[in-house]
């Protein structure tokens, strides 16, 4: 029998966590609970997480910063679900830019919070890294780059890899699948997130900035990801698809 996703709250609300340990749990879900930065840290060296929700306003390190510390750390690939108060857009901006997968406003339901909650973790899922046959992993190069994407991971000219958080790494995938077209970010935000946007969403002009940065794209003169005014974003470069034969012996390589 397959074991249950296993999330883990972050809020120094302690009856927020309770209530959200009681509705997910009662949904199905597995649940562990933290205060702050330090017991989160705890619970993650002891026992593997499927995802984090992990609220904005916390004693000592804030949300934003240990979100940070997660992708420094090389947890580039667990999801992150952030909470953060109800008209701060600054928390939201921030905490996409320190790589967290999605966001959602107090005071919320704990039934929309599940829901996000699966729609991260079937993203997350929808491309798993390491299911590709061993003998047969596809690589996409494009322009000076090839994309792993059973590391999940840049590969610039000099072999050199390039680390990606889980977001960026599907909004380039998607690009990548749909070269020199130009998609929207209704689009694009549907495609990777699973949602639709609202009036003020900025979040793929966020990971596009990102992405950008991590492509040394110059914004001025874009070489791959271009801006197309009033329409969205496209891949102006060719996309190859390689086949790169890799050892079937297992690796060190962290998850």
């Amino acid at each position: 029998m397959e074991s249950p996703d296993h999330i883990l709250v972050v809020d120094d609300d302690a009856e927020i966590r309770t209530l959200l340990r009681d509705y997910l749990e009662r949904s199905g879900l597995r649940v562990s609970a933290a205060a702050d930065g330090r017991q989160m840290r705890a619970v993650l060296s002891r026992t593997a997480v499927d995802l984090v929700v992990l609220d904005v306003m916390l004693p000592g390190e804030d949300g934003l910063a240990l979100c940070r510390d997660l992708r420094a750390r090389g947890a580039a690939h667990l999801p992150v679900l952030m909470l953060t108060a109800r008209g701060e857009e600054t928390d939201r901006i921030l905490g996409l830019e320190m790589g967290a997968d999605d966001y959602l406003s107090k005071p919320f339901s704990p039934r929309e919070l599940l829901a996000r909650i699966k729609a991260v973790l079937r993203r997350t899922r929808a491309l798993p890294p390491g299911r590709e046959p061993a003998s047969a992993a596809a690589t996409l190069a494009f322009g000076a780059w090839r994309l792993d994407t059973v590391g999940r991971h840049l590969l610039d000219a000099a072999g050199t890899v390039v680390a990606l958080t889980g977001a960026e790494y599907r909004l380039l995938r998607v690009l990548l699948e749909h070269p020199q077209r130009i998609l929207s970010r209704d689009h694009l935000l549907h495609l990777t997130q699973g949602r639709d946007a609202d009036p003020f969403d900025r979040s793929i002009d966020l990971l596009v900035s990102r992405l950008r940065r991590r492509l040394r794209d110059d914004v001025r003169e874009p070489r791959y990801i271009k801006t197309v005014r009033n329409e969205g974003y496209v891949l102006s470069t060719a996309v190859a698809p390689q086949v790169t034969l890799r050892s079937t012996a297992p690796t060190d390589e962290p998850a």
